[in-house]
């Protein structure tokens, strides 16, 4: 792949090894990383052309880094979007979004089935700048439209939800969003463009934590968000003024994960997979949430819309909060933590850690119970990440 022109001739799998790589003049085979904040010019000439636009050119590694814009672009090519921007976290991520076309007066849709920062950032914060919110069941598609205003400019979704895997009708909230003249945003950490593009269903922006498979090994804090030139203009100019950026190692090691995640989201599904169907045969387990089940109410959507189930797998344990600590404390090599999309096998109890910020009012609404339990399921083998559950289950 001498050339960038082609690059949307090429299979995924190319495009997340071969796409953006800028050599330098030294001709390095893997991806080089500019620790730099900032960049030297021949001339004054030279620097008010790149300055001023008229020239391209690296200016400050807070906007413009040749590490971050290969991370970018390779993102862009793997997503079916026009451009990639960057950020600092996935929630910075969102923010940037909502700080790029939200303003006082408006009104944003939200899923209630969404990261619990992410109702901290609509209700606490961007309510005090005058934006109105309004949250809503993600899979009642009558309670989108009739909370649609002329004023609604986002309506925002993550699917597969967090945690429990609730599958969003894409193309149908693509339609109401673009029927008042809004713009869907899906948030497709979970996915990731290995198994869904949401652009192609007909979203208008997807947003990303890189900070989880997009990695996929737990290292470092990063986010991004794809779509359109113009409608990625304004994020550009929100992440080049206000400085939620990344920083060009982090995007150096999202580059390295690109290059591996069809494998792994290969292996997550298929361990995922396994799990949920054991654990759907437990006697001590009430209720498993995860679409690769016939039973999941988002399953027959999740075949339509996405090339796998995805790695996280959530489930109900008899005994309330005590029955899930007791699973947790229990195992052995399965990390109790909140983060997600690793190689390594993740645990954690969504009511107390990951959604423990909400009024009991806002998780019963977004179905997070006492015995609810998180796994995002690792690539180790899965004859040992059931034992390890197995553990605990056996103590309730």
């Amino acid at each position: 792949m001498h050339s960038q022109n082609d690059e949307l001739e090429y299979q995924l799998d190319t495009l997340a090894i071969r796409t953006g790589h800028t050599r330098s003049f030294e001709g390095e085979h893997a991806e080089p990383i500019f620790l730099t904040s900032s960049f030297v010019y021949e001339n004054a000439a030279e620097a008010a052309a790149k300055f001023s636009g008229e020239v391209a050119g690296n200016i400050y590694s807070r906007f413009t880094n040749p590490t971050v814009a290969m991370f970018e672009k390779r993102l862009a090519a793997m997503d079916g979007a026009e451009r990639a921007v960057a950020t600092s976290s996935g929630m910075g991520a969102i923010l940037s979004v909502c700080m790029a076309f939200l303003k006082a007066g408006d009104h944003v849709i939200c899923s209630r089935a969404v990261f619990g920062s992410i109702v901290a950032l609509f209700e606490k914060y961007i309510a005090k700048f005058g934006v109105d919110v309004t949250f809503v069941d993600l899979n009642d598609l009558d309670a989108w439209k009739n909370a649609i205003r002329p004023e609604t400019k986002i309506l925002f979704i993550e699917s597969p939800s967090n945690p429990l895997a609730e599958i969003a009708d894409i193309p149908a909230l693509a339609e109401i969003a673009h029927s008042k003249n809004a713009m869907l945003v899906v948030d497709n950490s979970f996915c990731t463009p290995v198994l869904q593009q949401p652009l192609i269903l007909g979203a208008d922006l997807v947003v990303y934590s890189a900070t989880k498979y997009l990695d996929g090994q737990g290292r470092a804090l990063g986010g991004a968000v794809t779509g359109n030139h113009k409608l990625l203009e304004d994020v550009f100019g929100v992440v080049r003024t206000l400085g939620p950026s990344m920083s060009p190692f982090n995007a150096w090691v999202f580059l390295k994960g690109l290059e591996t995640l069809r494998l792994r989201m290969k292996a997550h599904c298929e361990n995922a997979q396994h799990l949920a169907e054991w654990l759907n045969q437990h006697d001590k387990v009430e209720k498993v949430y995860y679409a690769g089940l016939p039973e999941h109410i988002g399953h027959e959507r999740a075949v339509k819309q996405q090339n796998g189930f995805g790695g996280i797998v959530s489930f109900v344990v008899k005994g309330g909060r005590e029955g899930a600590w007791k699973v947790i404390d229990n195992t052995q090599f399965i990390s109790i933590t909140g983060n997600l999309g690793d190689v390594k096998s993740t645990i954690t109890h969504p009511a107390t850690t990951t959604h423990g910020k909400l009024s009991p009012e806002a998780k019963q609404a977004a179905g997070i119970q006492e015995g609810l339990i998180r796994v995002s399921v690792g690539i180790e083998d899965i004859s040992d990440i059931i034992r390890d559950i197995e553990r605990g289950l056996a103590l309730i």
